[in-house]
């Protein structure tokens, strides 16, 4: 497996594209953006910069690292040689099976599509396609140069020979690949969110505030970040998102999102990608400073 295709350029997009370029691969970052992908260009640079800083990478594997990488707005050509497809689309369920169709259509027949949904049933994925069989999750965590793990995802038909490819694939990036099966949330989030979902009730209620929720987490459990925190590091839409695919799945109430995530969505509080969430961000300030609202 040589050639790469990364689908989306956002946050997760760009780190897979990252690490995927840094390890040897040759990797095509397709978005329908130009602008968007010159943005993710500028964020892989500044993150390799970081990493020469930090002296765990050479200016010459920096070099080499952005020479793997070339961008395409056109999907059809940008995955036209691809050995595999990572999409990191947004979390939506139509975008995603109305992408895979297109990939199905342009990729080749050989091709790997690998999804790195954090939620959305890889086999529903696969079955929008004529090669389910060859249809994986690749759940990257976020940030994605930085986190070793990668939840596998094999759907109701993924091949074992393609489960196999994919892990060999996981390891040659220095990643830690982990199988699960495919129901809503897999692992990670079927177990994250709904700690997030709780900590936002427990605000909602008036049992704590925003810090005070955090602190517990980060100094009583000693979480690197606060449920709170992290949500509106992941992005409050997405957190929503999962939610949703949770009680949908599981027709559980114990999965419901709690109704001020709803609100805050509605209004476009989304965290740090809106710069606002259950905190304020501010560009090139690294204070907490919590929202107005709360």
């Amino acid at each position: 497996m040589k050639n790469i295709s990364v689908i989306g350029c956002g946050q997760m997009g760009n780190g897979i594209a990252h690490v995927f370029a840094q390890n040897g691969f040759k990797v095509t970052m397709v978005d329908l953006s130009q602008e968007n992908l010159q943005k993710a260009i500028t964020t892989i640079t500044k993150n390799l910069d970081r990493m020469v800083a930090k002296a765990t990478l050479t200016e010459n594997q920096k070099t080499t690292t952005l020479s793997n990488i070339s961008i395409q707005t056109n999907l059809k050509t940008g995955v036209q040689q691809a050995d595999l497809v990572v999409e990191a689309a947004t979390e939506n369920l139509k975008i995603k099976l109305d992408l895979f169709k297109q990939l199905d259509e342009f990729a080749p027949v050989n091709a790997i599509l690998a999804s790195n949904t954090s939620s959305i049933s890889i086999t529903q994925i696969a079955a929008a396609t004529n090669r389910p069989s060859q249809v994986i999750g690749m759940h990257f965590m976020n940030p994605v140069p930085v986190m070793k793990l990668v939840e596998i995802i094999k759907g109701y038909s993924t091949s074992n020979q393609v489960l196999a490819s994919i892990i060999s694939t996981t390891q040659a990036l220095g990643k830690t690949p982990t199988e699960v099966n495919d129901y809503p949330g897999f692992v990670s989030n079927r177990i994250l969110m709904p700690m997030i979902n709780e900590a936002i009730i427990t605000l909602w209620e008036g049992v704590a505030g925003v810090t005070e929720i955090d602190n517990v987490m980060k100094l009583g459990m000693a979480h690197p970040m606060g449920p709170l925190q992290l949500a509106d590091f992941i992005g409050l839409d997405t957190c929503l998102s999962i939610m949703n695919v949770l009680y949908d799945g599981f027709k559980n109430p114990k999965y419901a999102p709690c109704p001020l995530l709803v609100n805050m969505v509605t209004a476009k509080k989304l965290g740090v990608k809106s710069g606002e969430g259950f905190y304020v961000y501010t560009p090139g300030s690294k204070d907490l400073v919590v929202s107005s609202q709360f």
